[in-house]
């Protein structure tokens, strides 16, 4: 009994183990490296945040005129500023020193495992059922479907935190920017077909 107990044991711990390589920070070495663009998602949701502030200040402008709560207005004003400005502030912070997103070459790809750190998981071209792109809100993702369901397990407890929006939303944690990246969607795509060669569906 406690023979089987022990077999039983080991079985599932054999299925529990995280079977491809996972490293904090996609390797600078690769043939094609895909990084995140600072600069591209500074101007487009810095000028977002931007409009939303300049609408609410002139609503809030709008109700202060020729009222005694125009100091408390101007407050309330300021702290939904700067609380915007500070969550806008961490963002960019996160996205500069969470290295590259996405690298591949002529056995597999690097992608993160985190939309905002760095860690990242290796992937054998054969290991992917299917690489599609989907669109979030305003950003286009590049989606990594492993055909193997531990590649998402083992990952940590703040990773599985972090990737329940994209894992509901694509059905993998495993995605890549490719409208906010530092090379083009086009160049992206090629170079992640030409890698594969063959290999791997591509949606």
């Amino acid at each position: 009994m406690a023979r089987d107990d022990f077999l039983a044991g080991c079985r599932v711990a054999s299925r529990t183990v995280q079977p491809y390589p996972v490293v904090p920070r996609i390797p600078a070495d690769q043939p094609f490296i895909v990084r995140p663009s600072v600069r591209k998602r500074v101007l487009f949701f810095g000028g977002f945040v931007a409009l939303l502030l300049l609408l609410l200040g002139c609503v809030l402008a709008w109700g202060a005129s020729g009222s005694s709560n125009g100091l408390a207005l101007l407050v309330i004003f300021l702290a939904i500023a700067a609380f915007f400005v500070v969550l806008f502030g961490l963002q960019v912070w996160l996205l500069a020193t969470g290295g590259p997103v996405l690298a591949v070459g002529p056995a597999g790809l690097w992608i993160k495992t985190r939309p905002s750190r760095g860690q990242a998981i290796w992937l054998p071209w054969e290991s992917i059922g299917l690489i599609s792109r989907r669109r979030w809100s305003f950003e286009k993702m590049l989606c990594v479907a492993p055909r193997d369901p531990r590649a998402g397990q083992q990952l940590g407890a703040f990773t599985a935190f972090d990737s329940m929006v994209t894992q509901a939303a694509f059905g993998t944690g495993f995605t890549a920017t490719l409208n906010f990246a530092d090379k083009s969607e086009q160049e992206i795509l090629q170079a992640v077909a030409y890698f594969a060669a063959g290999r791997v569906q591509l949606a």
